[in-house]
């Protein structure tokens, strides 16, 4: 058993009941969100990139906090709402990040947050000696961040500010984050940057993922609009479930699985019974153990002409694709319950674990444990291609998440979710993916620690928010 395999069964976190969920909105419904940008205030887009150079499987972005700007390379996670970096003077504990720690006393518009203010509560904050907010989050894998919610101007570009972020300056963080210098957090309570980007950007937010380490994506805070060559037939869109036990995460209605064109004889319940979650912040996709078992089974049945490999946990299902210039595979695609579907790209099927075996290639999915209260659509199976423009994935298969319809009623603490589309970059429904073997420096690596740790962190995520806004 490698380390991967007992990590995940020491993991602390218990499985809670989920309540049932309201019906999803219907397709097609028109969406007003009521917090309205200026005119004058376009889109800003981000380039986000993977974090493999900064041992990190998470995606980040740079950003620049302070005035004069400082900038720091932070994780994207859809599953967070509070935004943190490493501040000194370190009271507690400092990892070694990759930019220097940001230094509060050298920028001219830094501000703690006063306990009583309504973003403390929020944040699940307690009050200092000395009136200052103290926040604290805790994540699944024991790793933790703590110190003291403050204010900063947060800038998305060299023309693009936001002032009066309210962020995590963390002078204790403990475990193990890899080298980025703190987290994004794009989730749907008030704490998140969407949430405190809306009345400048809109109530919208996108984001696409690259399909390699040696390419970009982009992350974009407001509405785009589809470039010429991208017709309405590209956009899908399925509409959001809300959950009221984790009102801060994105689900959508999956009810079932088409692979080669064949229909995984699963019921829809195996799927809508505890909802599958949209995750930024989560290494690969977790399908109920039924359901991943045909997947599974499926994919073996179509893949008879590649030499099995041995299995890599969390892996069972591996390929050595040794002399061979392309992979034929069956192409993979979710389907929601108001007819939407989502095909995944060629990359987003396979995943080559070992670096030792740069040829052996493994399906990319694994069947959630009993830890996990739902199921998760993770980053991996969300990968696209570069963003070559600002505002659409490449032409190939690819696809951009886009976020719509933020609303932060006055008294509560959460943004409500109306909508996400899904736009492919081409409609064709071919039944087989093919691909190329990736080159050493393109493909996706998986160490094994990495990968326990941001999924085990994700689950803590989802815990403590549900946890922090229950109480």
């Amino acid at each position: 058993m490698n380390r991967l395999s007992k990590l995940l069964q020491r993991s602390s976190v218990s499985s809670a009941a989920a309540a049932p969920a309201p019906s999803p909105l219907p397709r097609g419904i028109p969406f007003f969100p009521p917090v309205a940008p200026p005119a004058e205030a376009p889109a800003v887009t981000i380039p986000d990139s993977t974090g493999t150079s900064l041992d990190t499987l998470e995606f980040v972005v740079t950003v620049g906090f302070g005035s004069p700007a400082q900038n720091y390379t932070l994780s994207i996670d859809t599953g967070s709402d509070v935004s943190w970096i490493q501040c000194l003077p370190c009271s507690g504990h400092c990892y070694k990040q990759h930019d220097p720690v940001f230094d509060p006393t050298k920028s001219a518009t830094y501000s703690a947050v006063p306990c009583g203010h309504p973003q403390c509560a929020a944040a699940g904050g307690k009050c200092s000696n000395s009136g200052t907010c103290l926040y604290k989050v805790t994540y699944g894998d024991g790793s933790s961040t703590a110190g003291v919610l403050s204010h900063e101007t947060l800038s998305l570009s060299s023309t693009r500010d936001l002032p009066g972020f309210a962020f995590g300056c963390g002078q204790t963080n403990l475990g193990e984050f890899g080298g980025v210098d703190g987290l994004v957090g794009l989730g749907r309570g008030a704490l998140s940057l969407p949430s405190q980007a809306a009345a400048t950007f809109g109530a919208t937010f996108s984001y696409c993922l690259p399909s390699y380490d040696t390419t970009h994506g982009y992350l974009t805070m407001g509405s785009t609009t589809p470039a010429a060559s991208n017709d309405d037939d590209d956009v899908q869109y399925t509409a959001m479930i809300q959950k009221e036990d984790y009102p801060s995460l994105y689900f959508v209605e999956v009810v079932s699985i088409d692979i080669g064109g064949y229909i995984l004889p699963v019921p829809p319940t195996v799927f809508t019974r505890d909802g599958t979650l949209f995750d930024s912040g989560t290494i690969l996709t977790y399908l109920p153990p039924e359901a991943y078992a045909s997947l599974r089974d499926r994919f073996k049945f179509t893949m008879t002409q590649y030499k099995p490999a041995p299995a890599y946990d969390p892996f069972d299902t591996c390929y050595d694709f040794t002399g061979h210039n392309a992979i034929f595979m069956p192409a993979v695609a979710f389907k929601f319950s108001d007819g939407a579907v989502f095909d995944l790209s060629p990359v987003a099927i396979l995943i080559y674990p070992d670096d030792t075996a740069p040829a052996t290639g493994c399906l990319a999915f694994v069947p959630r444990p009993s830890t996990m209260p739902f199921n998760i659509i993770g980053n991996t199976q969300q990968r696209g291609t570069e963003g070559k423009t600002w505002h659409i994935c490449q032409r190939s298969p690819a696809m951009q998440i886009e976020i719509t319809g933020f609303s932060v009623p006055p008294r509560g603490l959460f943004s409500s979710l109306r909508a996400i589309s899904l736009r492919a970059a081409t409609t064709s429904r071919d039944r087989r993916s093919i691909m190329r073997p990736p080159s050493p420096a393109s493909r996706t690596r998986l160490d094994e620690a990495a990968h326990h740790r941001t999924t085990q962190r994700a689950i803590g995520r989802i815990y403590d928010a549900f946890l922090i806004n229950a109480g």
